[in-house]
């Protein structure tokens, strides 16, 4: 059963429940050569149902605790797994913000798919999470992140060398972020409630 659902023009974004594994696997199996040039180096079991499973429950797990936020991208007509938006590594307090990472399925690139999923995630985030800043990073020469960030409103706020270790080696990253304009103070929000 899957744990939370928001529906799209031509998609579906669900947090997945770990008895939806397997769903999750197909889609890894079948985009694993496509997603390595932007994935950290990963083991020949790590999409296997078994380690899905598993990590759908520690993820699970964090978006209860409001830690993060994995949205599996689903085709509405099949209910097919043809990407994902995730929003990782909440933080609360004076910072409020979070880090978005997305793929999608090879043989749906170019349809405007990408952006109608992470458009609805942020709108997610930032309305109903209530937080305030979503960065997220890029590798240089990867033109379609770029052009897709861009459209969301994404600035540039800086280039971070050996940032991320992507396909076995230290690779530089451009840092981009999305500034809220919804956020509203949850101090100012239950003063208001008491008055």
């Amino acid at each position: 059963m899957t744990i939370l659902t928001l529906p799209c023009k031509r998609l579906t974004l669900a947090i997945l429940s770990p008895g939806q594994a397997a769903l999750e696997s197909d889609f890894y199996q079948r985009n694993r050569a496509h997603l390595e040039p932007w994935s950290p180096v990963r083991s020949d079991d790590y999409y296997s149902p078994q380690r899905i499973r598993s990590r759908l429950a520690q993820q699970a797990m964090a978006f209860d605790e409001g830690y993060a936020v994995h949205f599996a991208v689903l085709d509405r007509d099949d209910g097919q797994m043809i990407g994902a938006c995730n929003f990782s590594g909440i933080i609360r307090g004076a910072f409020q913000s979070c880090y978005l990472g997305y793929h999608i399925d090879q043989s749906r690139e170019g349809h405007g798919l990408m952006h109608e999923a992470v458009e609805a995630g942020i709108r997610y985030m930032f309305e109903t999470m209530n937080l305030h800043r979503i960065m997220a990073n890029y590798i240089p020469g990867n033109e379609r992140s770029a052009r897709l960030l861009e459209r969301l409103g994404f600035e540039r706020e800086g280039y971070a060398k050996a940032y991320l270790n992507i396909a076995g080696r230290w690779q530089d990253h451009v840092l981009t972020a999305l500034i809220s304009t919804v956020w509203e103070d949850p101090d100012r929000q239950w003063s208001r409630r008491l008055d």
